[in-house]
C-alpha cells in the first residue's frame, strides 16, 4: 500500500507526541506548571523551637498564605536539609532559596556580617530597627550581600539576651580564664580578650556539650528559649545582663537570583512578611521571658546573678577593641562599622533623655495601680 508523505507526516507527529506524552508521564511536572513555586527554606534553628523555629515557619506561612499560594515555602530545619552553619552556602550556591538564621554565624565569610546580626554592646532592638530602616543600614547590608548572591532582610529579634549558665560564680573578670564557653560572633572573640577559650555551636548541640563538659558554660538567648533547652538541669547560676548581644537580628537571607524573579508585587509582600514577622517576633520574645524567668526561679531553683560593674566595664573595653579592629579592615567593612557607630553615638545620647530617662523614673519606689 502507498503512503502519501501527508499521511507519513501525519502519523510521525502523532507518534511523536504518544512518545513525548509517555515521557512525560515518567517525571513529575515541575511545580511552577501547576501554577505553584516551591521555594525551599533551611534555617540554623531546631524544628518548632520557640521564637527563632517557630519565627521561620511563621514566615514562611505568611509567604505561601500571601500569594495565596501562589509560592510555597516549605521549611527544612537544622539537619534536615543541610547542616546549621552550612544554611549560608546552600542559599548563597542555590541549592536551598532562603535561609532563617543570625548573621554572626558567617563572619568567616566576611567580619561585615556581625555588624547585622549584633556587637558586644552595640545597638538594642528597636536602634537596629532604625539604624536598617532609616539611617542606611539595608543599603549597606544588600551591598554586603551581593557579594554572595543573596537579598537580606530582617525578619525578628531576641531583644537583650542574658549574660549566661555557669556552674561556679562569676565574681571577677578572673573568674573567666580557662572557662570553655559557647558564645559566637564578637562576643566570643571578647571573652578570649579576657581569657576564656569561646566556642561557636548551633544552638541543637549546646546541651549535649554542656552535659559532657565539652564546655563549661554557655549563653543561648535568654529565658524562655533556655527554659525550652533545659539548661538548669546542668548548671546551677544564670547571669544578667547580657554584654554580647543587645539586640540580636533574627535574618531572611534569599537567593539573589530567586529573589530578582520576583515581580516587584511578590518582591514587596516578601519585604512586609518579614517586617510583620520582624515586629512580632520581638513582642513575643518580651512576652514569654518574665514568665519563663519566673518558672526557672520558682519552679527549678535557679539562682539569679547580676554580672558586676567591674565586670561589664572590663568586658566593655575588651569590646571596644575588638569591634574596633573589625572596622579597621577596610573596604565596605570599615564602611558599616562607621555608619553603625555613627548612628550607636546619637541613639544613646537620645536615650539617655528618653528610654533610660523613663526606665530610671519608673523604678523609683512609687505605689503604682493599687
Amino acid at each position: 500500500m502507498k503512503i502519501g508523505r501527508r499521511s507519513l507526516l501525519k502519523g510521525t507527529a502523532i507518534a511523536g507526541a504518544a512518545v513525548a506524552a509517555a515521557a512525560a508521564s515518567s517525571f513529575p511536572a515541575p511545580a511552577i506548571s501547576q501554577g505553584t513555586r516551591q521555594l525551599k527554606m533551611v534555617t540554623t534553628w531546631p524544628k518548632n523551637f520557640p521564637g527563632l523555629g517557630t519565627g521561620a515557619q511563621r514566615l514562611a506561612d505568611r509567604i505561601t498564605s500571601g500569594t495565596e499560594g501562589r509560592i510555597e515555602v516549605k521549611l527544612f530545619a537544622a539537619g534536615e536539609l543541610v547542616p546549621a552553619f552550612e544554611s549560608f552556602d546552600a542559599v548563597s550556591q542555590g541549592t536551598a532559596d532562603m535561609y532563617h538564621a543570625a548573621e554572626y554565624y558567617w563572619q568567616g565569610k566576611s567580619k561585615a556580617f556581625n555588624f547585622f546580626a549584633t556587637v558586644p554592646f552595640g545597638l538594642t532592638a528597636s536602634e537596629v530597627d532604625a539604624w536598617i530602616y532609616h539611617a542606611g543600614g539595608q543599603e549597606l547590608w544588600d551591598e554586603l550581600g551581593a557579594d554572595f548572591n543573596l537579598k537580606p532582610l530582617m525578619a525578628g529579634n531576641t531583644g537583650v539576651q542574658w549574660g549566661g549558665w555557669f556552674n561556679k560564680e562569676m565574681n571577677s573578670v578572673e573568674d573567666f580564664k580557662g572557662l570553655k564557653m559557647r558564645m559566637p560572633g564578637l562576643g566570643g572573640e571578647v571573652l578570649r580578650r579576657v581569657g576564656a577559650t569561646a566556642i561557636a555551636l548551633p544552638g541543637g548541640e549546646i546541651f549535649p556539650a554542656l552535659q559532657s563538659g565539652t564546655i563549661d558554660a554557655t549563653e543561648w538567648v535568654g529565658p524562655w528559649n533556655d527554659l525550652a533547652f533545659g539548661f538548669y538541669k546542668i548548671t546551677k547560676y544564670y547571669y544578667w545582663p547580657g554584654f554580647h548581644e543587645p539586640g540580636t537580628v533574627l535574618s531572611f537571607g534569599i537567593n539573589k537570583e530567586v529573589w530578582e524573579s520576583l515581580s516587584a508585587s511578590d518582591q514587596s509582600l516578601f519585604q512586609t512578611a518579614a517586617a510583620a514577622e520582624n515586629s512580632y517576633v520581638l513582642a513575643e520574645f518580651n512576652a514569654r521571658n518574665s514568665d519563663a524567668l519566673e518558672t526557672l526561679i520558682n519552679e527549678h531553683g535557679v539562682q539569679v546573678r547580676r554580672v558586676s560593674d567591674e565586670m561589664l566595664n572590663a568586658l566593655g573595653e575588651a569590646s571596644g577593641q575588638v569591634v574596633a579592629e573589625v572596622g579597621a579592615e577596610g573596604g565596605l567593612t570599615q564602611r558599616v562599622f562607621e555608619s553603625l557607630i555613627a548612628f550607636r553615638k546619637k541613639a544613646l545620647a537620645y536615650d539617655k533623655l528618653s528610654n533610660l530617662a523613663y526606665g530610671n523614673a519608673r523604678l523609683l519606689p512609687f505605689s503604682y495601680g493599687s
